[in-house]
């Protein structure tokens, strides 16, 4: 463990959200703590992105993951930033020139979790009302809801956590689904919430990881950020963010992966949809994990042959 400060102050940029900040205070402190470095060290700036203001349109229809990533990756360019820290499943797959991930944390939960209004409380998707309005913006959330249960009508629904969660009374809907990392991270589990089967509900690629990028040429901070990163979490993710890139990348396709590590074997299981739900291809490819990259290509090419349409 290094015991002496490093000779600069560390610039961490953050979306503004409670969980983005949380995340980022997480892994300032985590840094702060593998390092002996002084509180104060790192200092943590706030970026206001394009995806947090544009809060009325699909991602898919204002310009897709990078929406929450363009500013930090701008700063951290010009060095006016040295980290920044992501919700993997936020990131495009493919890091911008001169920029890299520097550590993969240990996963959170990857599932997704059916949150429900005030007053209401579901065993399982089936149990949901006839015609019951749920809460999403996502692709991915709003056609496997949809595979499940036809009858469903999906509603629009994006903002950080805690307004997704006051937006189910004021848009009248009985659930919506959130990410069980985010809700862990902030404490802000109900008492209702529902965890979901990752087999019935397939999680985003990265799902419940976070990523800390840095500059390419930062070589002492790469050396630094070694000590946060976890290589089982980094092969999972790396399968997953090679099936969804294989395929399409972006958020225009409803594309699900989920990746678990049995010893040094990688399952992974992957879900390509039409965004009505009405029709899905999916498949199981299963190998050692050094091959997870090869694994996802390989997975994202059995299902574009079985169903080339589906890809955008």
């Amino acid at each position: 463990m290094e015991t002496a400060d490093p000779q600069r102050q560390i610039k961490l940029g953050t979306r503004a959200s409670p969980l983005a900040l949380c995340q980022s205070e997480m892994v300032a402190h985590a840094l702060t703590q593998a390092h002996g470095w002084a509180h104060g060290t790192i200092e943590l700036e706030t970026i206001i992105t394009k995806g947090d203001t544009n809060l009325d349109r699909k991602l898919a229809e204002i310009g897709g993951k990078g929406l929450f990533t363009e500013e930090l990756e701008a700063g951290l360019r010009d060095t006016s930033l040295d980290l920044a820290v992501h919700s993997l499943k936020d990131l495009p797959t493919v890091s911008p020139a001169g920029l890299t991930l520097g550590a993969i944390l240990p996963r959170e939960d990857a599932r997704d979790v059916l949150v429900p209004r005030a007053g209401l409380a579901f065993k399982s998707l089936e149990d949901l009302p006839k015609g019951a309005r749920l809460g999403t913006a996502s692709l991915r959330r709003g056609a496997q809801l949809l595979a499940a249960r036809p009858d469903l009508h999906i509603e629009p629904l994006r903002g950080n956590v805690g307004t997704r969660m006051q937006r189910l009374e004021t848009q009248d809907l009985h659930a919506t689904l959130l990410a069980a990392a985010g809700l862990n991270r902030l404490a802000l589990t109900p008492d209702a919430a529902l965890a979901l089967d990752p087999k019935q509900i397939v999680p985003a690629a990265g799902q419940g990881a976070l990523a800390v990028q840095c500059r390419s040429d930062d070589t002492q901070m790469l050396a630094w950020l070694r000590a946060l990163h976890c290589a089982d979490t980094a092969d999972c993710v790396a399968a997953e963010r090679s099936f969804l890139n294989a395929l399409d990348g972006s958020c225009r396709t409803p594309i699900a992966a989920y990746a678990t590590l049995d010893d040094d074997t990688i399952s992974l299981h992957g879900r390509l949809l039409r965004e009505d739900g009405q029709e899905a291809v999916e498949g199981i490819s299963t190998g050692p994990r050094q091959d997870a990259i090869a694994m996802g290509q390989a997975l994202a090419a059995q299902l574009r042959d079985q169903a080339p349409h589906l890809v955008s």
